[in-house]
């Protein structure tokens, strides 16, 4: 019986039988499932990390002005390796079922949300050259490079699923907390106008008030004086301790359902493995890719592998005399 594929990554194989050198590059640069592949991802992190650090340590005049060309070098560096790294991802794209083949296939991995995000990567610094804008705008978004983390951060790639399955729910949960905005700031301006005209003489000016303390962040630059407006922000106050809770809720129980379905996942995997016998080197490697993919730490992974190995020794040994079943 053929083994499953379970591997977060297992969607992304090519379709091509034949290992072209399309399909090769495609392999180290989507699945990262070789020595290349991964030694590439993690001089992409490096290099990811190493720019957020420069933008922010670019913002301090002084430090921009005594070592700004070692910061426009290292730009010219990373700009050469990203927009090299996106036409090379473009490129093998095709090697994706998903996408199709030619260029349409080419333009539908084009429309991903990852690809426009490694796209956002370089453009700044193209933009900065045909635009008379000010580069350290430019410069400033640069920092949209950390969303290329996701890429190589099992960490990101956990968090986006979770907003991204969660995403109905939440958005929900903030429509709800922007009509209770709306009532809040409303009510305010009812009680409080006539107090204080400067403070709340509209309702989109309460609608800051409500805010704030719907969030329980609570600034203090506005404040009913008045008895009634005083009950009513407290009333406000209490229902925001609850609205802030609920979206936090919502991401920490998405959290843990997605981290109970990817140990479910290779759990699996190792019961596949373990289906053949004892578990080979080249078995215990495809495991351990698999573990970072999923996001589980090495002592998880050692755990749920001895918990199935376990358990299908178990299953093939008599329970009362522990010999082996033939």
């Amino acid at each position: 019986m053929p083994r499953r594929e379970t591997t977060p990554d297992s969607d992304k194989l090519p379709a091509l039988t034949t290992p072209g050198p399309r399909a090769r590059a495609y392999r180290v640069l989507e699945v990262a499932d070789t020595a290349a592949g991964r030694w590439l991802n993690g001089v992409l992190l490096i290099v990811i990390v190493l720019n957020v650090v420069a933008v922010i340590l670019e913002s301090v005049d002084a430090i921009y002005a005594e070592y700004a060309a070692w910061f426009d070098f290292f730009e010219a560096i990373s700009i050469a390796i990203f927009t090299v790294e996106y036409a090379a991802r473009v490129w093998v794209s095709v090697e994706n079922r998903e996408f199709g083949t030619g260029w349409r296939g080419r333009l539908r991995y084009a429309g991903t949300p990852m690809a426009i995000v490694d796209l956002v990567a370089i453009l700044p610094f193209f933009l900065s050259a045909f635009t008379d804008v000010d580069t350290r705008i430019f410069r400033s978004l640069r920092l949209l490079r950390v969303f290329k983390l996701s890429r190589h951060s099992a960490a990101m790639d956990l968090l986006l699923t979770v907003i991204r399955n969660e995403a109905a729910t939440v958005v929900s949960s903030l429509f709800v907390m922007l009509i209770i905005i709306i009532l809040a700031a409303s009510g305010m301006y009812i009680i409080e106008r006539e107090a204080q005209p400067d403070a709340f003489q509209s309702i989109p000016q309460a609608m800051w008030w409500a805010a704030v303390t719907l969030t329980t962040v609570g600034y203090g630059d506005m404040v009913p004086i008045t008895a009634l407006g005083k009950i009513f922000g407290l009333l406000i106050t209490v229902a925001g301790v609850g609205m802030v809770a609920l979206p936090a809720g919502i991401l920490a129980s998405g959290f843990s359902q997605e981290l109970l379905k990817r140990r479910a996942l290779y759990r699996l995997q190792v019961k596949d493995s373990l289906a053949s016998g004892d578990v080979s080197a080249v078995e215990l490697d495809q495991l351990k890719d698999s573990a970072e993919g999923f996001g589980l730490s090495d002592e998880e992974a050692r755990i749920l592998l001895r918990t199935e190995e376990t358990n299908a020794s178990s299953r093939t040994r008599c329970p009362q005399c522990g010999h082996e079943f033939r």
